[in-house]
């Protein structure tokens, strides 16, 4: 059943079944006051498609997060973590709601392009938060 599970996201080439956002948020709740002023990163995660992403910057303020990190790895082959829809590797970076509607918004998420490919064992990937 697991495998046949993984054939079928692999083919519709989605990767977060296994992140779904209401398990995030059931399991997560439970550590909110470890998060407190603390800076989360999401290492080669596409935010586009990421509920990891989009669970720490819809709740970012109730966290009390710092910083929300993430890094867009530029995959050249298209397999079952990547969709290879990435022109070049970024990292984006959320500071919070800075207008007033509490919704991240696409102009409060900083996009910073990457020189290399994003990988994570890179030295550009240690400085770019």
């Amino acid at each position: 059943m697991a495998n046949r599970n993984l054939n079928k996201a692999k083919k519709a080439k989605k990767d977060e079944f296994y992140t779904q956002l209401e398990d995030i948020n059931n399991e997560l709740r439970h550590y909110r006051e470890h998060f407190r002023g603390k800076t989360v990163l999401c290492n080669c995660d596409d935010p586009r498609i990421s509920n990891f992403f989009t669970y720490f910057a819809y709740n970012f303020e109730f966290l009390g997060l710092k910083k929300l990190i993430t890094t867009c790895y530029k995959n050249q082959d298209i397999d079952l973590f990547s969709q290879n829809k990435s022109e070049q590797a970024v990292y984006l970076v959320y500071e919070g709601d800075k207008n007033g509607d509490h919704i991240p918004n696409a102009e409060e998420i900083g996009v910073r392009p990457l020189k290399g490919d994003g990988d994570f064992r890179s030295k550009e990937y240690a400085s770019s938060g």
